[in-house]
């Protein structure tokens, strides 16, 4: 009870960071997904081995996400798929397809730097093969549809959350290259575009609590888990930098921008409160307003 409860006071925190309201955000209906291509200039943008500010950690940090998005997203699309004879609201229905492909385009363009960090040196198959075959030949085969169906559901509450973080501080803008800031802050506005997409599907297929917590604990230990590995198998390329220097390294990344560690035990406990809503968190505006600055509002 003391746990729920304090879901509860953090998704009324949730609500009111964006708008200083505690007022729904748009409905799903309202809220439709628009499919992008971008094509980002990764080439020409100048993109330095240590791009993240300079920050040994902080890149291998974002590059160990950027190395787990694609596969994760196609495995999204493959869990919300396998239930789609189950949607017969049109609407809904038409918000999973777009959902597609925006996941698509995700992991197309999250694809694309793979050879900008075979280029940087690092042997990214180290962590890729097994990350691959633990995540997506062992473990998803041996889960339950509706099982996978929720850890999609939850990761995409994850995403959002990390989205609004990156669309509100903004620090990417000071210690990214253009084309990175651009290509993490495009695909954070439309993770919020799409952030009730799965949990809906999920309602509609199994509104159970009980899954939807399962789901929550199974998300959370394998994005920290393949997450944290990607870290390691990166940092395990840098041995020009002791661990001391690792450790102060990421002192200042922390000092300059709590990024996950604030964001992700906040989205954990807000998903548990029984009346929780992707679409109760109103932070629409934040996605609305850095498409139409970059002029990609519609399309």
């Amino acid at each position: 009870m003391k746990l729920q409860a304090q879901a509860r006071e953090l998704l009324d925190r949730l609500r009111t960071r964006v708008t200083g309201s505690s007022s729904p955000s748009a409905t799903p209906a309202a809220r439709e997904p628009i499919v992008r291509r971008m094509d980002f200039d990764f080439e020409g943008g100048e993109i330095p081995r240590h791009w993240a500010g300079g920050s040994v950690v902080g890149t291998a940090i974002a590059n160990s996400l950027n190395l787990v998005f694609p596969d994760g997203e196609r495995f999204f699309v493959r869990s919300v798929n396998h239930f789609l004879d189950q949607i017969h609201d049109p609407g809904l229905r038409d918000r999973v397809k777009r959902f597609y492909g925006q996941e698509g385009q995700h992991a197309r363009e999250h694809e694309r730097l793979f050879e900008i960090m075979r280029g940087h040196g690092y042997d990214i198959d180290a962590f890729l093969v097994p990350y691959r075959r633990v995540a997506y030949e062992l473990l998803a085969p041996a889960l339950p549809p509706k099982l996978r169906l929720s850890i999609t559901a939850a990761l995409e509450h994850f995403t959002a959350c990390f989205a609004e973080h990156a669309l509100t501080v903004r620090i990417l803008d000071e210690f990214a290259p253009p084309v990175m800031a651009e290509l993490l802050l495009w695909h954070a506005a439309e993770e919020i575009e799409h952030k009730d997409v799965a949990f809906e599907v999920l309602q509609v297929v199994d509104s159970s609590y009980a899954l939807r917590v399962a789901g929550l604990v199974a998300a959370t230990l394998a994005l920290l888990g393949f997450w944290t590995h990607g870290v390691v198998v990166l940092l395990g390329q840098e041995p020009e930098l002791a661990w001391r220097d690792m450790i102060r390294d990421y002192a200042e990344i922390r000092r300059d921008d709590d990024g996950v560690a604030a964001t992700m035990p906040a989205a954990f406990l807000a998903y548990l409160a029984p009346d929780f809503h992707p679409a109760k968190v109103p932070n629409d505006a934040l996605a609305r307003d850095y498409l139409e600055s970059i002029g990609r509002r519609q399309a």
